[in-house]
């Protein structure tokens, strides 16, 4: 079917998520998922029937009951009260972005045939994904190693009827949710709440959405740096390929030629300059931007192999005729990725500001805070400090969340990620980068004005026309904060096309 995407063993990317979330495609299990699916349940029932040794999670308690065997004829309720016990979550909600992009990990991990769900469950949260029905899910509550489990059992809880989910735009129980679609509660098997709520999916999705908006915000930081510098009438010489081909680092070499395509045809750049060098935040783009770069590449192919793997526990093996308790729930791989982005991201922000900072200073004959008449009107003077406030907290947040661990459920779970702490972090880093940029912008655009008649290049002059439709040139002082507003509203419908 048109606009549909199939699940199944095909290596999913970051570039497919955002086309699949982007475009509102529906999902299908392909008939390979299906199977798989299917087969690893029947394998599991089969199992159960002639095995009477304890499986962890399967007819055993959990975390430190462990040693605790459960009967069959209680098996059902014992994954009902797993996910029941473990809605544990508080603070602010998870985005609904996220949550549709946790709704899709979670099906595609369990399609691989290793973790024992039935067919109906599967097809119960692509109906959930399908029909916008999205779980309330809040952002506190993982420690990032037994799986995200206190936000996953928030995800599951509307299998069962329980918990609340937002449909129709409207936050609701989702007994209503499921009697308004005429759908009846799942009832679980043995291992499918287990299976529900061991995984890095709360993180990943995080990781995904984060990386999905860090991308255009890379890209975005390079136009706005570009158009900065033609404000404050620097130099083109530090963008010459012969300084970056002698220290090749792939981000520095890739955003000296963006740079130079950016400034191509500048009137502005191709004048005479009075200074020699100019500041580091702008002769230094390249190798500042350039390494956030390679650190998003990094980090993307750290989230590309999670984001198609199994990650919960125990795993099973109908080949080998083998269920394996392990540790792929461990979301350590994640931490670490996710502290260096946020870092990563900082670091944009942190330079972003300091052309800011510079732009406003009364140098290279523009007038002082970028308005007519300084000292009668304070103009761009305090979105300076705002943007420093922002740059401030990014710094505070960018403290590594994946060096810290507690031991939990009396002590079985002795080392912990803090992975979901770094996710949700993160995305706060994000976001307030891209306010960061939307204040820059605003004073670059300001700026470029002052060196009229002189035009810069095609592109930066299309950019900033379309960016004028939205936030004009400031005469005289005004409340800046609509301004602001109304610039990461831009920043946030510019569209690019992700690289694979």
């Amino acid at each position: 079917m048109e606009n549909t995407h199939y699940i199944s063993s095909d290596l999913l990317s970051i570039e497919t998520i955002n086309t699949i979330i982007s475009n509102d495609y529906k999902l299908a299990l392909s008939e390979e998922a299906k199977v798989n699916i299917v087969k690893c349940r029947s394998y599991l029932d089969a199992k159960m029937l002639s095995n009477d040794k304890p499986i962890y999670g399967i007819n055993t308690g959990f975390g430190s009951l462990c040693n605790v065997k459960i009967s069959d004829e209680n098996l059902s309720k014992l994954q009902e009260n797993l996910v029941k016990s473990h809605a544990c979550g508080t603070g602010d909600e998870v985005p609904l972005e996220v949550v549709k992009i946790m709704l899709l990990l979670k099906i595609q991990s369990l399609s691989y045939g290793h973790s024992g769900v039935q067919l109906v469950t599967v097809e119960r949260l692509i109906d959930f994904y399908n029909n916008d029905i999205l779980p309330v899910i809040y952002t506190l509550g993982s420690l990032g190693a037994s799986g995200d489990l206190a936000p996953l059992a928030h995800l599951s809880l509307p299998l069962l009827g329980e918990g609340e989910v937002y449909m129709d735009g409207f936050r609701q129980p989702a007994s209503k949710a499921l009697q308004k679609m005429g759908w009846e509660p799942i009832v679980l098997q043995s291992k499918e709440g287990l299976a529900m709520l061991n995984g890095t999916q709360f993180m990943s999705a995080y990781g995904v959405y984060s990386l999905i908006k860090a991308e255009k915000l890379s890209y975005l930081a390079d136009v706005i740096g570009a158009i900065s510098l033609e404000g404050f009438d620097g130099r083109i010489e530090p963008f010459t390929d012969l300084i970056h081909l002698i220290r090749p680092h792939k981000g520095q070499v890739v955003t000296a030629e963006r740079m130079r395509d950016l400034l191509e045809g500048s009137q502005i750049i191709a004048q005479e300059k009075k200074q020699v060098q100019d500041p580091y935040s702008f002769r230094c783009i390249p190798q500042v931007h350039g390494a956030s770069k390679d650190t998003i590449d990094y980090v993307k192919k750290v989230f590309r192999t999670e984001i198609n793997s199994v990650t919960d526990n125990p795993n099973i093996f109908v080949g080998e005729d083998l269920i394996i308790s392990g540790g792929n729930f461990h979301g350590q791989p994640l931490a670490l990725a996710l502290d260096f982005l946020g870092i990563a991201l900082a670091e944009l922000g942190n330079i972003s500001e300091r052309r800011t900072y510079q732009l406003i200073s009364g140098l290279r004959e523009l007038p002082a805070f970028l308005v007519n008449d300084p000292g009668l009107n304070s103009g761009f003077m305090i979105p300076q400090y705002t943007a420093a406030s922002i740059v401030s907290q990014n710094k505070q947040l960018a403290t590594p969340a994946s060096i810290d661990s507690i031991v939990s459920s009396n002590g079985q779970e002795d080392h912990v990620s803090m992975g979901a702490n770094a996710a949700t972090k993160t995305l706060r880093i994000v976001e307030n980068l891209e306010r960061i940029l939307a204040i820059e912008l605003l004073n670059a655009s300001q700026a470029l004005e002052f060196r009229r008649p002189l035009q810069s290049s095609e592109f930066l002059e299309s950019f900033v026309k379309s960016y004028r439709e939205e936030v004009s040139f400031v005469s005289e002082d005004r409340i800046l904060h609509y301004d602001i507003e109304k610039s990461v509203l831009f920043l946030n419908s510019f569209q690019i096309d992700l690289e694979d």
